[in-house]
């Protein structure tokens, strides 16, 4: 797991080889990266079910109710199969643009 600061959030990229040695190694950190934005690219190349990402729906809610987003980059996956308040996007930029939604909407009020 490789966790790089950038200038609004941190990116929490994975090079584990299955799900379950980079879930852990997350949690293992999340102490270190919990306060602030946060994006997870996890890799196409680890092979993923549903109740995988549904694992991180209770911190998606938590940072929501903290005023700082969570979003999950991942090609793979049909987000259609996931609550609405779990952001899974399939690129970088477009996790970065959600980030930017979210910012102005607090700012709004939403």
């Amino acid at each position: 797991m490789l966790i790089t600061k950038k200038e609004n959030y941190i990116l929490v990229t994975s090079e584990e080889e299955n799900f379950t040695e980079f879930y852990k190694k997350f949690k293992d950190n999340f102490g270190y990266i919990k306060d602030g934005h946060l994006i997870i690219h996890i890799s196409k190349k680890i092979s993923l079910e549903n109740k995988d990402f549904l694992l991180f729906l209770d911190i998606a809610e938590e940072k929501q109710q903290n005023g700082t987003s969570f979003v999950i980059v991942n090609s793979v996956i049909d987000i259609d199969n996931f609550p609405e308040n779990l952001n899974i996007v399939p690129t970088l930029q477009e996790a970065e643009d959600i980030l930017e939604m979210e910012a102005i909407e607090r700012e709004l009020g939403f």
